[in-house]
């Protein structure tokens, strides 16, 4: 497994540093309301049962940080031994320039699998990727259709366009051999982010595709409409955070970034809550536990997520 020191994530704090008196500000707890006693109520808890439905998938995130040449014939160790059925179709990128990914067919699962590696601090090109916050509008020949009002991360769009036309043609290759159009999409940090998008692209160029996202420690990816846009769309969403990680509340709401739906929240008791809407600001959910950086911890983001440290 990696192992992630303070460091390892200092572009973030670098990013949300430059306006943190204005995030202090935005995140001062206002008086409690009845709309939030309404998201607190409707805040449940996961049952040991469905926490464990989400270990393939956490395994699978994690191994999107192992090297193209060893998840192409799933020889990548702990990682790969934990989902032995698994059935690599594709794999690619050089872990710098292009994340890593991964593409094939889980048959206990009747799914294919599409993975994302995160961030790794020993290459340049995924910090700038992180750090670049400017926002952009979706690329229409990737997304078409989609409003020009729905903008994006512009370093996570970037990176999700590098491998999509490959992602494509994998998952497509998928599906022809395997007989199975139920995709996950799914990564941990800048991999999530990327697999967001993979969630909302996929179905663009796959009609009758069925489409899922669990993704960990994921960042912010777009604006409010973009928000709202992953909300109607018929893919499920599930984002899972951990504890006291701050990565999941940045970029901040004050530069106009929101989350989707779709919030699981592991408390410090290790209780996995579901937080309803959006950025749910029950202190039971991040935006409410984590209300800025100096509330975080950052060895919370690789995990452990029930168990598992991301990395390889």
């Amino acid at each position: 497994m990696l192992s992630t020191p303070f460091a390892s994530h200092r572009l973030w704090f670098g990013a949300a540093l430059a306006t943190v008196a204005l995030s202090s500000l935005v995140a001062a707890a206002p008086a409690t309301t009845t709309r939030d006693l309404d998201r607190r109520q409707s805040i449940t808890t996961l049952s040991a049962a469905q926490i464990a439905s989400f270990t393939p998938y956490t395994h699978y995130a994690s191994t999107g940080y192992c090297s193209a040449s060893t998840t192409i014939n799933w020889s990548c160790g702990a990682n790969c031994q934990a989902n032995p059925q698994f059935e690599p179709v594709a794999s690619g990128g050089d872990g710098d320039k292009v994340q890593f990914w991964f593409v094939g067919y889980d048959p206990n699962l009747n799914q294919v699998i599409v993975s994302h590696q995160g961030t790794d601090t020993s290459e340049i090109m995924p910090l700038l990727t992180d750090g670049n916050i400017i926002r952009k509008a979706l690329d229409s020949t990737l997304f078409p259709g989609v409003s020009s009002s729905v903008t994006v991360h512009e370093g996570f769009a970037g990176e999700q366009a590098k491998s999509a036309s490959d992602i494509l043609a994998a998952v497509q290759k998928a599906i022809s051999k395997f007989g199975s159009s139920n995709i996950v999409t799914t990564g941990h940090s800048l991999g999530a982010a990327i697999a967001l998008l993979d969630a909302l692209f996929l179905p663009l160029h796959i009609p009758g595709a069925t489409v899922s996202f669990i993704g960990y420690g994921l960042p912010r990816v777009g604006n409010q409409a973009f928000a709202n846009y992953v909300d109607a769309q018929p893919v499920t969403v599930t984002h899972v955070n951990n504890e006291e990680d701050f990565v999941p509340i940045l970029p901040g709401r004050f530069l106009g970034y929101h989350h989707p739906s779709g919030e699981l929240h592991i408390r410090d008791s290790g209780a996995w809550v579901a937080c309803p809407g959006q950025d749910n600001t029950s202190d039971e959910c991040i935006v409410g536990d984590v209300p800025n950086i100096f509330d975080g911890d950052e060895s919370n983001h690789d995990g452990p997520y029930n168990g598992i440290t991301m990395g390889c």
